[in-house]
């Protein structure tokens, strides 16, 4: 069965202004274009072309990944998301306390993990993710700011001191504004890391996160390139148009860079402080013109076609055209902008060409 779907983006302010809209041949809306959802998570669900109802009222069961169209005009905030079974207890002990599911206080609204993968679009998509080793944080310190940073490099004796330099950070501890004050006053961009410092300072003056962004590994996808981000690793979207997959949920634990709620008990029981390399996604190519990126724990995959190809699917997909055109199963032609939800399919003959990513569990 494929069923046409489309959505609106949501204007979160830190989208883009018509990047999305540019990428899919739409009208611009005018305001900033963040993520377009396609899923059926009840947050923002698709809706079915030419029906007043959304892919909620024709999924059975509950559809276990989101695909979103991710466009970042502005750095989005450090954040992390929890495993299944931090979700499972953290949702069951905010509705037991009474916190309504839509409370600016609310840390799970739902009982699901979010691990994510994201694809490049864009030429570049800047990110910050997972903590980088003690050592190299000190390198990068003494390099840009030795005077400035003094105070985080007495506390830095190794990767074992990682968690304390966060949470003093974090929690605004004695002598962190001052830290915070002495490292956005440097000037250049000589370096990614004070590049990063001065567009974090731009837009969330005095934030202990300009200074967390040191610690983390800053990272410039070129297209074509992905990351994927399981739980508990600490990051944050800096800028770029790309592909956002993850698994249905939006349970969210932020750690600055936003005016939004941080509860750092929370986050601190959530977060991975072990130092880790790049978590670059590398795909594989089962053929020419069709690439596979598949998170080994995760309960989603991305394929990228852009050729004639006949896929296996394990369950249901959702397919989105970003250029070109492509006919699914003989019965569904899309073109640029297009989307379709595909169920009850263990096999799809894809034909056409140009760009089209399939979201698939």
């Amino acid at each position: 069965m494929f069923v046409g779907i489309t959505n609106t983006p949501r204007n979160y302010a830190w989208g883009s202004d018509g990047a999305i809209s540019a990428l899919l041949g739409f009208e611009a809306s005018g305001a900033p274009e963040a993520e377009l959802w396609l899923g059926a998570h009840p947050g923002s669900p698709s809706r079915i072309v030419g029906s007043n109802d959304t892919l909620l009222d024709v999924v059975d069961g509950r559809l276990p990944f989101l695909l979103k169209v991710l466009a970042a005009g502005s750095p989005l905030s450090l954040q992390a998301h929890p495993t299944m079974a931090q979700a499972a207890e953290g949702f069951a002990r905010e509705n037991a306390l009474g916190i309504p599911l839509d409370a600016p206080n609310r840390n799970y609204r739902d009982a699901f993990h979010k691990p994510e993968l994201i694809y490049a679009l864009s030429d570049e998509f800047d990110a910050l993710c997972g903590f980088r080793p003690a050592a190299d944080l000190r390198n990068v310190l003494e390099a840009v700011a030795p005077e400035a940073a003094a105070p985080l490099l007495e506390r830095l004796t190794g990767d074992e001191s990682l968690r304390g330099v966060f949470e003093w950070l974090i929690t605004r501890g004695e002598g962190v504004d001052e830290l915070v004050a002495a490292v956005s006053g440097l000037s250049g961009a000589s370096t990614p890391e004070l590049a990063t410092v001065s567009l974090l300072a731009e837009n969330y003056p005095g934030d202990p996160g300009i200074v967390i962004s040191l610690m983390l590994n800053r990272v410039t996808l070129k297209a074509g390139e992905a990351l994927y981000l399981p739980a508990g690793n600490i990051h944050a979207y800096l800028s770029g148009l790309g592909i956002e997959l993850m698994a249905s949920s939006d349970n969210v634990l932020r750690g600055g860079l936003t005016p939004k709620h941080i509860d750092v008990p929370e986050l601190l029981s959530v977060l991975d402080f072990r130092p880790l390399p790049v978590p670059y996604l590398m795909p594989r190519s089962p053929a020419a013109g069709v690439t596979v990126f598949r998170p080994v724990d995760a309960d989603f995959a991305l394929l990228v076609i852009e050729v004639d190809a006949v896929l296996p699917l394990d369950g249901p997909a959702i397919a989105l055209c970003l250029d070109g055109e492509f006919t699914l199963g003989g019965a569904s032609t899309l073109h640029r902008g297009d989307a379709v939800y595909i169920s009850d399919e263990s096999s799809l003959d894809v034909r056409g060409a140009g760009s089209l990513v399939i979201a698939t569990s």
